[in-house]
């Protein structure tokens, strides 16, 4: 029988850390509202749980590298909002986002979450904010935990 490597889904003593955008706050509050209490459900202490603002999707990576470089986190979570427009800028900033955001995994090797909403209008992104599909700050929370578990179970 092959060595089996599993996860769990249990903050223990590991600090995360939300990088967030304000651009379309009214969504990305409720995906923050649902990481902060996801990680609470799963039983995580709030002096591991660092939340950090920037202006929009497009900072989000270089927040994330410098939250993961310092060392201190053994997950960081993207959360943003990001609505098709009329113009070619949706596509830029989703497509150098999300390569960002995977650079970082890489880079580092500190689980970098991407839970960064790209959708087409408003209505969507309510719908993934809680509305009818779940939350997307939820369900990257989860990822976030499990991952950080992961990686230590491979390393250790």
């Amino acid at each position: 029988m092959p060595d089996k490597i599993q996860s769990k889904l249990t903050p223990g003593d590991h600090r995360v850390a939300i990088a967030c955008g304000r651009f379309n706050e009214y969504i990305v509050d409720r995906l923050l509202e649902a990481a902060v209490d996801t990680w609470h459900m799963l039983g995580g202490d709030d002096t591991n749980l660092t939340v950090v603002q920037v202006p929009g999707a497009f900072e989000l990576p270089v927040t994330a590298l410098t939250l993961a470089e310092t060392g201190k986190y053994q997950a960081v979570i993207c959360l943003g909002c990001v609505i098709r427009g009329e113009t070619d800028h949706y596509d830029a900033v989703v497509e150098q986002t999300a390569k960002g955001v995977k650079d970082v995994n890489v880079k580092t090797g500190v689980p970098c979450i991407f839970g960064v909403l790209t959708c087409d209008n408003l209505e969507q992104a309510i719908h993934r904010a809680g509305a009818k599909l779940g939350n997307a700050g939820r369900s990257a929370m989860m990822t976030g935990v499990e991952m950080a578990n992961l990686v230590e179970a491979i390393n250790d």
